[in-house]
This record gives structure tokens, C-alpha cells and sequence, in this order.
């Protein structure tokens, strides 16, 4: 039996026939855009991976600032950020003036290799933030903490550094990884430190 072939009756004569409408001439309308409001993040997601006291500042005052801003805010503390969270320490904090070339006044790295200029530039630097009324480091974590902000430390790197619970400060959370990973991929700007 012979393969059957569908068959067309009528052919369009030309391709506003087929469409149905004159495309030439007949101009289609265009849906109104409505003007879209600005996204903005409300959640601030922070790593804070150093133990030094310049490094220190910056994640507490971000957090603080965004915290006032109505953010939802959590700090990650790993490998030596862990520091800020030791009982204790986070006023003991110190700055290197070694391999830091940024330090407002330069120090030659033979210079800062000597005995005593770890303790000259922390003092340099504590009495520089004093001077511009900058919290102690401890009140932005009181403050960080009284704010709501989430403090969780990192269990692997407690782990590697041997670092137990009961060596830190009350209220912080212990946290892998994917939990910090979690906050952050939910709408989060996300800071490292």
C-alpha cells in the first residue's frame, strides 16, 4: 500500500496571509515596562580569617554598621580569625610592622625584625584608634553580639588548632563550612577579611 502524504488545500499567498495580519503594517503592541525598584541585599555575610589586630576591625565594623541598617548579619571565623573569639585575647591582639607595607609609617623589614617593634607599632595603633575614638575591639564584639549578629566558628579549623568550645567566648555558634555557605548564598554580600 502506498505511503499516504498529507495534503494542503489551500496554500497562503503571502506571509501576512499565513499569520493572519498585515506584519508590515500593523505594528504589534509592546507590553509597558514597569520600572523596577533597586535590589538590595539585606543579609551581610563575612569571613573573618585573621588574627591581627588590623584585621580585626574591619569585619566588626562592617557588622555593626549593617547590623544598624537593619541587615542580617553573620560573621565566619576561621583558621586564625578563631582569635577573636579566644576568652580573653581579642584586646591582646597584635600588629606586625615586618612584611606590612602598608603601616602608616614605613618600617624597613630589618627594622621590623627587631626585638620590641611588634609591641611599638600595636602601641602605635591602639593609641592612633583611641585618638579617633574608635571602639575597643572587645566593645564592637559586646556591641556585635548585643546587635543580634551571628558569630559561628569554624569546627574544622578548631579542630586542626585544637581549639575547645569552652575556649570561647559565650554565644558564639560552631559551624562547618556549608552552614556559613547556606547564609551566604541566600541573598547575602559577602566579605572576606
Amino acid at each position: 500500500m502506498p505511503a499516504r502524504h498529507a495534503t494542503v488545500d489551500v496554500i497562503p499567498e503571502s506571509a501576512e496571509e499565513l499569520l493572519g495580519r498585515n506584519t508590515i503594517t500593523e505594528p504589534q503592541p509592546q507590553p509597558e515596562v514597569q520600572p523596577q525598584p533597586p535590589q538590595t541585599a539585606k543579609r551581610l555575610a563575612i569571613i573573618a580569617a585573621h588574627g591581627t589586630l588590623d584585621a580585626a576591625y574591619p569585619p566588626f565594623i562592617l557588622a555593626t554598621a549593617a547590623a544598624a541598617m537593619d541587615m542580617d548579619v553573620t560573621i565566619f571565623f576561621t583558621f586564625y580569625g578563631l582569635n577573636l573569639l579566644k576568652k580573653g585575647k581579642i584586646d591582646k591582639l597584635k600588629v606586625a610592622p615586618i612584611a606590612n607595607p602598608a603601616m602608616p609609617v614605613p618600617v624597613p623589614n630589618i627594622v621590623g625584625m627587631l626585638p620590641g617593634m611588634t609591641f611599638v607599632a600595636t602601641k602605635m595603633m591602639n593609641s592612633w584608634m583611641k585618638k579617633a575614638h574608635v571602639a575597643k575591639l572587645s566593645e564592637l564584639l559586646e556591641m556585635a553580639q548585643e546587635m543580634g549578629i551571628k558569630l559561628i566558628a569554624c569546627q574544622m579549623t578548631m579542630d586542626v588548632m585544637g581549639v575547645k568550645k569552652e575556649d570561647l567566648i559565650d554565644g558564639v555558634e560552631i559551624g562547618g563550612a556549608a552552614t556559613f555557605i547556606e547564609f551566604a548564598s541566600n541573598n547575602a554580600v559577602s566579605l572576606a577579611f
